[in-house]
């Protein structure tokens, strides 16, 4: 009877772990943001009116992201450095906001996130646009590609910290006061599945999404009481031009030309991307793992096996590190 108990045991829990890899691997974001967007709040009824600023805005996640919240009729601040590609952008908004009967107010504030020292002056000019700033989007950074021991000098090092991690928390102190008076508010900051596992050739731009989740998760303890939601959003690979505009081992270099890297099937469409942390938003969640696989497998299998992620890791990074050399190589000769 006991043997017979283990072996009926033993079978449910393969068979529970079969099925939860199965589930893993068709999903394109973890259980409870899929949950939510099948049964949680809509974000075209609880958006709806929010007055939302937007970081990096002008192409890429941010770009969709302004087009998802304009259909839900909120109110918006487009910001990145270039203001004819974010004018754009707000001409794209208002008419989607227009096909469904809506009345948006997009505000367009051209900034550049490393210059802190401006912080205070842009969030007083949402302040005197729309009296109040419900929503901000940290969604401005930067990607890199170069392995460590190719990459000698720590110019790279400092120009992905000042975009990915000091220039999103200067902004985020800038709007805080606002929000504290107005007693509720919500931080959405874009990290990164690199934020959650590390992966060859990306090790700064990992450390920075990993200096995010460490900052930002301990900032929503400390605000939560005065009703102030923090919300990281860890993307995995998605259709945008994030690796074609990255640090390469020298901070002058970009990757490599934009029409290489466009419209990769293996990568997620931003217009989900979009969707998904418009979801997480209108739900107020704490994090949110947005991907496709098997990316999303390697974060389950890392959050909760990292002795069999790290020893897989190990080995499929060796693989990655010769690729990345031939590529460099490839790249000094052109």
């Amino acid at each position: 009877m006991t043997k017979r108990l283990e072996t009926i045991t033993m079978f449910l829990f393969v068979a529970i772990i079969a099925i939860i890899l199965f589930i893993i691997f068709v999903l394109d974001c973890d259980f409870i943001l899929k949950f939510k967007e099948k049964f949680g709040a809509k974000p075209e009824e609880k958006l709806r009116g929010k007055v939302v600023w937007i970081t990096g805005a002008s192409s890429g996640i941010g770009e969709h992201l302004a087009y998802e919240l304009a259909k839900c009729g909120c109110k918006l601040v487009l910001s990145a450095r270039r203001k004819e590609e974010l004018e754009i952008v707000k001409g794209g908004c208002v008419a989607l906001a227009g096909d469904r009967s809506l009345v948006t107010d997009v505000l367009v504030l051209p900034l550049d996130i490393t210059e802190c020292n401006k912080h205070k002056d842009h969030a007083q000019t949402v302040m005197n646009h729309f009296n109040r700033v419900d929503i901000l989007v940290n969604n401005s950074g930067r990607s890199q590609r170069g392995l460590v021991l190719d990459t000698p000098s720590v110019d790279v090092d400092q120009a992905m910290l000042d975009i990915n991690v000091i220039g999103p928390v200067s902004l985020t102190k800038a709007v805080l006061p606002h929000m504290i008076k107005q007693k509720s508010g919500q931080i959405i900051v874009t990290s990164s599945v690199a934020g959650k596992i590390g992966s060859p050739g990306q090790a700064t731009y990992s450390a920075t999404k990993f200096a995010i989740q460490g900052y930002f998760n301990t900032l929503r303890m400390e605000v939560n009481e005065h009703d102030i939601g923090v919300t990281l959003v860890c993307p995995g690979p998605v259709q945008t031009d994030v690796v074609a505009n990255a640090f390469t081992e020298d901070v002058n270099k970009q990757f490599k030309e934009k029409a290489v890297v466009q419209h990769d099937s293996k990568r997620m469409p931003p217009e989900r991307c979009a969707h998904l942390m418009a979801v997480a938003m209108a739900n107020r969640l704490d994090e949110v793992w947005i991907s496709p696989n098997p990316i999303l497998l390697f974060v389950y299998i890392s959050q909760y096996c990292p002795v069999l992620y790290d020893w897989f890791a190990k080995r499929v990074g060796m693989k990655q590190v010769r690729r990345m050399r031939e590529e460099t190589e490839s790249r000094k000769k052109e």
